[in-house]
């Protein structure tokens, strides 16, 4: 005997342990509700797509989308019910039928009609992502906008550029920014694309339409009263698909001009695109989302990583924005952690986990997978969640975040002007090759660490170098905010490929 179910609070996931997409746009769009209603919707949209073809009446049509609301429905209820048929659609065809038969009976013999549980999910499916692609490009847009802004105002910026975590050569923090940027842009590209291709599903029970060209056919019997009046005009419905032409001749692809028109009549009323083929088993939709979401978190990833380093304290080069509570630490008081940054990396190392799984769920087997098509669902879910809440939280950084130009130029001076010895290498290269000009300046270099002296001091006593270069040439060659190369320009051409918008009202 199996042990008692342990008691449901009826709560929803209220994200604790993911703070990241807790409270943001998204979470609602992608919610169980949400999901819900996507489905019911879709349900609603197949029932007039048939009425617009003279295959349901009219009044049919309108009952089940009155009908086809979430909160008349026990979600607890559905997804229990779910265990038994291993989907949610099945116990919501049986639920919505009966809500529509309380109100209209003749109606409910038209929900679902020719229709199979595929379809049904898919298609709230790509509704609800959808939903959620429209608030992440919103938010990648603020964040593309203020990220421009900021590198526009410090396109001359100077500081450091660090590679494999040491100075490297000086950089701007106007490029640095412009790469942000750009990622940004990249991320929104590929999340309108995925969005422009979210296609209704309208396949049938093996992806070949045929239950729902079966219910095209006129019946044997008298039509239900409904088809008196107010249906799709006069000669919408298809004929038969094994009747005649009118000069006798078979009729030769009757079959495909209805499923044609059906797929077609489906898409405009849901506002998604129409696919190529029935697509149960062919899960590209689902492993383009995927790929645009793992981008996405993985752009925003860069920004936040970036950030933590400017902000580390021994940096300081840069600070998220303030706010009351923000970045508290339940032992130091004195702390305020870069905690926005530390969200969006959090989606960042997620999201490429949960889409692994998603794309491979194109490796299904038959028209229908048992267990493949079932793990996209959770998956999808949160990758969008944390996809969401990492854009909505980029917006809220890129747009409060803080550098500090003269800590900066203060950090540029560490090394004591190692920083641009590439530049001096170059200018001595042609007068004393370009292997011995590295290895004077390397030593040099060694020389200056170990006895803690300036580069230019060390420099000044080596008589390959004086030989070539005054002391102040020397000192304008180790300049190290005059070796920033084409950071600037560089910096100018990225913003004009999307021109930044104006500045929000302060």
């Amino acid at each position: 005997m199996s042990e008692p179910a342990p008691p449901f609070d009826g709560g929803p996931d209220a994200g604790l342990f993911s703070p990241v997409r807790a409270g943001t746009p998204v979470e609602a769009a992608v919610g169980e509700t949400a999901w819900l209603q996507a489905m019911l919707d879709a349900e609603a949209a197949l029932a007039r797509a048939q009425a617009a073809l003279g295959t349901v009446p009219g009044p049919a049509a309108r009952a089940i989308t009155r009908a086809a609301r979430a909160e008349r429905f026990d979600a607890r209820a559905l997804a229990l019910q779910a265990r038994r048929t291993a989907n949610p659609v099945v116990g919501l065809v049986d639920a919505l039928t009966r809500a529509v038969a309380a109100g209209d009976p003749q109606a409910a013999e038209y929900v679902h009609q020719g229709s199979t549980s595929q379809d049904i999910l898919d298609t709230g499916t790509m509704l609800m992502c959808r939903r959620a692609l429209d608030l992440i490009l919103e938010d990648l847009d603020r964040t593309a906008a203020a990220l421009a802004r900021l590198a526009g105002r410090h396109r001359d910026t100077v500081m450091a550029g660090r590679t494999l975590a040491l100075h490297a050569v000086p950089t701007t923090f106007g490029l640095k920014a412009a790469g942000w940027h750009l990622l940004a842009t990249d991320a929104a590209d590929r999340i309108r694309a995925a969005r422009r291709n979210l296609p209704v599903s309208l396949g049938g029970a093996a992806g070949t339409l045929a239950g729902y060209l079966e219910y095209a056919t006129p019946p044997p019997h008298p039509p239900l009263p409904h088809t008196t009046q107010d249906t799709a005009p006069q000669g919408a419905a298809p004929p038969p698909h094994d009747a005649p032409s009118p000069d006798g001749t078979p009729r030769p692809d009757a079959h495909g001009d209805y499923a044609h028109r059906l797929v077609t009549a489906f898409a405009a009323e849901t506002g998604l695109a129409r696919p190529h083929l029935p697509w149960h088993a062919l899960r590209t939709p689902v492993a383009d989302t995927a790929a645009a979401l793992a981008f996405t978190t993985g752009a925003l990833g860069k920004l936040a990583a970036d950030v933590q380093v400017l902000a580390r304290t021994e940096i300081a080069e840069a600070a998220e924005p303030a706010a009351d509570g923000r970045g508290a630490s339940s032992a130091m008081p004195h702390k305020r952690n870069p905690v926005l940054s530390t969200l969006i990396r959090s989606a960042a190392l997620q999201v490429p986990l949960l889409t692994t799984g998603l794309t491979q769920a194109l490796v299904t087997e038959d028209e229908r997978s048992a267990g493949v098509w079932h793990a996209e669902w959770l998956l999808l879910r949160e990758a969008l969640r944390l996809t969401g809440g990492a854009a909505h939280t980029a917006a809220e950084l890129a747009e409060g975040l803080t550098p500090d130009p003269q800590r900066m130029r203060d950090n540029l001076h560490l090394t004591g002007s190692q920083i641009v010895t590439e530049r001096l290498a170059a200018r001595l290269a042609p007068r004393l090759g370009r292997a011995r000009a590295k290895d004077l300046l390397a030593r040099a270099s060694r020389t200056a660490d170990e006895q803690r002296r300036p580069l230019p001091d060390i420099l000044a006593t080596m008589a390959e170098i004086t030989a070539h270069h005054t002391p102040d040439e020397l000192a304008r060659l180790l300049d190290p905010t005059a070796y920033t190369g084409a950071a600037p320009s560089l910096t100018t051409h990225a913003l004009t490929r999307t021109p930044p918008p104006p500045a929000p009202p302060q």
